[in-house]
């Protein structure tokens, strides 16, 4: 018994999570998916079971198969380029200089504020009628006629990533500042002592002890851009047309709109699959490519 006990004592700290976690995310998937078998309209008690007949009606759906493709491309293109820039400016937040703590105060600012917020202010600066900020900008300095970039289908993707991407990259930007920071300063000192450039310390020291941050890093994208509602939604509504509509605001549309709460739920339940499904291979992939650095 006493063994037991030894064996099992931290063990005892982690029911009151697990009662919690399975109370908040265990039970409303399992009822979530109990509710896309049925035609639940989300007001009413009485209810009928329909069977996989919801998930059949989602490949159908014309809102659906564009909200897909566009979280998709969000995903996928914040993903990358906030990546891209955020190690770049980690390695020079990371540099001694005068106000550095400035500068770093500077890049984080953007993540403070909602979401939401930062979609509305740049849906000033981003009108696309001549009143527009960038409009009047572009017009004072190159004498260019309104463009649309919210009500274009190309230019209105494109608006949505810069935003996403201006307001999350000094966030991934610390993120990898503080694994920076816990490189030991030895590994430079003996890299200099040898002859090895910048850019060699930075591709053979630097870059592969950053491993675990871009795991995490990517994840975090990842995950986050696939789910996906307040910029879009704050800044075109989805339009034009269903170009920018995100899966999350098909299921709120579909569930609470149009009190279809079985479409939406069966909507939700593949959607959560498959950011399951993704985010599993994508850290699989990065702590296999950590363990083959290492």
């Amino acid at each position: 018994m006493v063994k037991f006990m030894r064996q099992f004592q931290y063990q005892v700290f982690l029911i009151p999570i697990l009662f919690f976690y399975t109370l908040f995310t265990i039970y409303p998937l399992i009822k979530s998916f109990l509710l896309s078998l049925t035609n639940f309209n989300g007001y009413t008690k009485v209810y009928n079971f329909v069977g996989f007949k919801n998930y059949t009606k989602i490949f159908f759906d014309d809102a659906i198969v564009s909200g897909l493709s566009y979280t998709l491309f969000y995903a996928i293109a914040t993903t990358v380029i906030i990546t891209l820039l955020a190690i770049p400016l980690a390695l020079i937040l990371d540099q001694n200089f005068l106000s550095k703590n400035v500068y770093r105060a500077i890049f984080f600012f953007p993540s403070i504020p909602s979401g939401l917020l930062l979609a509305y202010i740049w849906g000033f600066i981003l009108a696309p009628i001549s009143s527009g900020v960038l409009n009047k900008v572009l017009k004072t300095l190159f004498h260019l006629g309104p463009q649309p970039w919210l009500s274009d289908p190309l230019l209105a993707k494109l608006s949505t990533v810069v935003v996403s991407v201006w307001a999350g990259t000094g966030w991934h930007a610390v993120l990898y500042l503080a694994f920076l920071q816990s490189i030991p300063k030895d590994y430079f000192e003996a890299a200099s002592i040898d002859g090895a450039s910048k850019w060699q310390q930075i591709r053979h020291i630097t870059l592969p002890l950053l491993a675990p941050a871009m795991t995490v890093s990517v994840m975090l994208l990842l995950t986050g851009g696939l789910k996906v509602f307040e910029i879009p939604f704050a800044l075109t509504k989805g339009g034009p047309g269903f170009e920018t509509y995100t899966i999350t605001q098909v299921i709120v549309l579909r569930g609470i709109s149009e009190t279809n709460y079985g479409l939406a739920s069966a909507m939700s339940i593949i959607f959560f699959l498959i950011v399951l499904v993704l985010t599993y291979f994508q850290v699989m992939w990065m702590q296999k490519r950590e363990d083959k650095i290492q």
